[in-house]
């Protein structure tokens, strides 16, 4: 194929889309899938069964579909990868397979940034518009909601469900789950607001958000409406009308059936 770089490696049962481009020294594993329009722009190493959706454009020094950094996995047959469509990846950017333990898929999806050194581990499912800032890592079995950003230097427990337009701060740790909208800032420190700009940039009314602002006070603030599941039965009789609001309640709920925690308020 003319848009293969005769230096570029691939190996024989590669599914490879006519207008995707393979650029100098790549390497292209046999199980490999490359989506049209994609583009790896030079030093890609695409491993083991990885999917590339159409429009991705991957940056030199990545490394997309390793085995797992899970001793005694690592080598396992029926590793997979798959990675949606219009994406960027940058500089040396690395996204492994999964485990036995999750079926041996990672899923990333569409329309993400995935900036310089930003590393996506075993099992972890990525949602669609997600931004990781450079050095931004997430450990195995984490799940990023859709627009999920990740400030540069950031790191995310494995186990953990940051929920969808949150933000983790640069140099911000997640150790616990991190409610839809919620922002995090410092080390382990917890949640500080709501991110009130994602609301804005979504639709939600002036009136929708003080209610949602008013909900994060009593559930991460107010300890005058008693108990954490006092103040969760208050938020879901006075708002359950408000869909972000049902929609953080059912995320805690969830957290709290699969017992895990959910991120408390940052110390003032």
């Amino acid at each position: 194929m003319s848009n293969i770089h005769p230096s570029a490696v691939v190996e024989k049962g590669a599914q490879i889309a006519a207008s995707a481009k393979i650029g100098p020294f790549c390497f292209i594993s046999a199980k490999a899938k490359i989506g049209e329009e994609v583009e790896l722009i030079s030093n890609v190493t695409v491993m083991n069964d990885t999917t590339i959706g159409a429009g991705t454009k991957v940056f030199p020094g990545a490394v997309l579909g390793a085995g797992p950094q899970d001793h005694g996995n690592e080598f396992k047959d029926g590793m997979k990868l798959i990675i949606g469509k219009n994406n960027i990846i940058r500089e040396n950017v690395t996204m492994q397979c999964g485990t036995p333990k999750e079926q041996m898929t990672t899923v990333v999806g569409d329309d993400g940034m995935f900036m310089v050194n930003s590393h996506i581990a075993h099992d972890c499912v990525v949602g669609n518009g997600v931004i990781m800032t450079n050095n931004a890592v997430i450990g195995g079995h984490v799940h990023l909601g859709d627009n999920v950003i990740l400030g540069g230097n950031s790191a995310v427990h494995q186990f953990v469900r940051i929920g969808r337009c949150a933000m983790i701060g640069g140099l911000a740790g997640a150790d616990r789950d991190v409610i839809p909208f919620g922002m995090v800032f410092g080390v382990r420190e917890g949640i500080g607001s709501i991110n009130m700009v994602g609301l804005k940039r979504r639709g939600f009314t002036k009136e929708q958000v003080a209610e949602i602002m008013h909900t994060f006070n009593v559930l991460f603030k107010d300890e005058s409406f008693g108990a954490f599941a006092d103040r969760v039965e208050y938020a879901r009789k006075s708002y359950g009308k408000n869909p972000i609001i049902d929609e953080i309640l059912d995320f805690i709920k969830d957290s709290e059936t699969g017992r895990r925690r959910v991120m408390t308020a940052a110390r003032n």
